[in-house]
This record gives structure tokens, sequence and C-alpha cells, in this order.
């Protein structure tokens, strides 16, 4: 089971930022997931829509300037940094599974793992996911080789149908609504199962035992302590 580092480590440290990716790397994660914006053709890496609750500023962050953006504090003293300053900072030891929020991000996304990919990563060093399934259409269709997570809320009755359409490689649920026929029935598939946000040591465990193939958490040490020996 993956141990995914939730906007980094965001149980110990500001979101989204390289010091909360640092501090998931330095706890053992296999990945960590991070959340895109489109902002003037540079993809920032911050989760809401507005600044209010991370940052120092306010607004929305898509009629936002981008060098306002970067004059933020999103904690600490940290920027919001760009996905090539995430993609830097993690240096192919980790997977970056990197969230579409924003509109209009999936074309930038796709020519900056190119790029990375001519440089020498892999695609398996990254997974594209989001909840806007339009989107993710769009990066599949622009390269097919690139893995995606198409992102559930819930159960809704045709997700299978939809994982298949998009050429899904993993099925991404809320906490909520896992049991073991959803594992049974993606797996069946030959889709992974990953399960957002699980913090629970209890449910942790539960995940492991139901077979899951990976899980979100803010707190990587919780799920890194009791991986089998």
């Amino acid at each position: 089971m993956l141990c995914i580092g939730h906007r980094g480590a965001m149980g110990h440290e500001p979101e989204n930022t390289l010091l909360s990716i640092k501090k998931a790397i330095s706890l053992g994660v296999d990945a960590v997931e991070i959340d895109v914006y489109n902002v003037e053709n540079n993809l920032v890496v911050i989760h809401d829509r507005s600044l209010s609750r991370t940052t120092n500023g306010t607004g929305y962050i898509e009629k936002c300037s981008f060098a306002y953006l970067r004059s933020l504090d999103a904690g600490k003293g940290e920027k919001i940094p760009t996905l090539p300053e995430v993609l830097e900072t993690v240096n192919r030891q980790v997977i970056v599974n990197i969230e579409l929020k924003g509109s209009n991000t999936a074309s930038l996304v796709v020519s900056l793992i190119q790029k990375y990919i001519e440089q020498g990563w892999s695609y398996q060093d990254f997974v594209v996911s989001s909840f806007n399934h339009y989107e993710l259409n769009r990066i599949k269709i622009a390269d097919s080789k690139i893995k995606i997570g198409a992102l559930i809320y819930g159960l809704p009755w045709n997700y299978l149908k939809t994982a298949r359409q998009l050429q899904a490689d993993i099925v991404i649920s809320s906490l909520d609504f896992v049991n073991a026929k959803l594992v049974a029935s993606v797996h069946q598939q030959n889709l992974s199962v990953w399960v957002y946000t699980v913090n629970n040591p209890n449910d942790i465990s539960q995940m492991r035992a139901l077979q899951v193939d990976g899980i979100f958490t803010n707190y990587p040490e919780r799920a890194v302590s009791i991986k089998p020996k």
C-alpha cells in the first residue's frame, strides 16, 4: 500500500509548500500529492480557489496575477510554489501526484511532464488526477502514457464506466465510501484503488486489510510506521 503525502505532509507543515513536500519525503512517503492552478500560463501549487485560508492574501486564485501570488506568504515564510519548483525539490525521490484544480491546466501539465521525461524522468514518476474528468480526458488524449487517477466522491453508479472511458489507471475514492465491494470491483477492472484522506491509525490498518493500493494522509509517519516488515 503506497503512502501518499497529502499536499506534502500538511499535518506538520503548511500545505502545498516546498517545506511540506520536503517533510513528507523525510518521513518516508512513496508519493506526494499537490494541487495546481493555471495562472498566466504558470502552474501554481495551491488547493483552494481563494487565497484567504492558506496565505496572507485575498481574492480568487485565477483572478490574481502571478506576481501577486508569488508575493504572498503561504505559511512560515514559504511562497506559493510553482510545479517546476516542486519537481526540482522532489528530484525523482518519490512519485508526484498532480491534482488538476483549476481550468486549462491539462495541456500545461502534459508539456511539463514531457519536458522532464526528456531530461531523464520516467512516466512512472507521475500521476495526474482530478475530479474534473474533462481535464483528465485531455491528459490522456495528449499523452496516453501518462497515468491518471479519476477522483470520485460518494459512490456514483457509473464510476467504473467513467474510469474505463477515461482510460484511467487509478480510481481515487473518499475514505467514507470505501468498502470491500468497491475495492474488489475496481481490482476486477485491473485498476488500482487509492483512498483519501486517511489519518487515523485504525483507518490506515483497515485500508491495508482491504488491500487498497494507496492512501493519502496528512501524517505519513502513521502509515509508514505500520508497514509490514
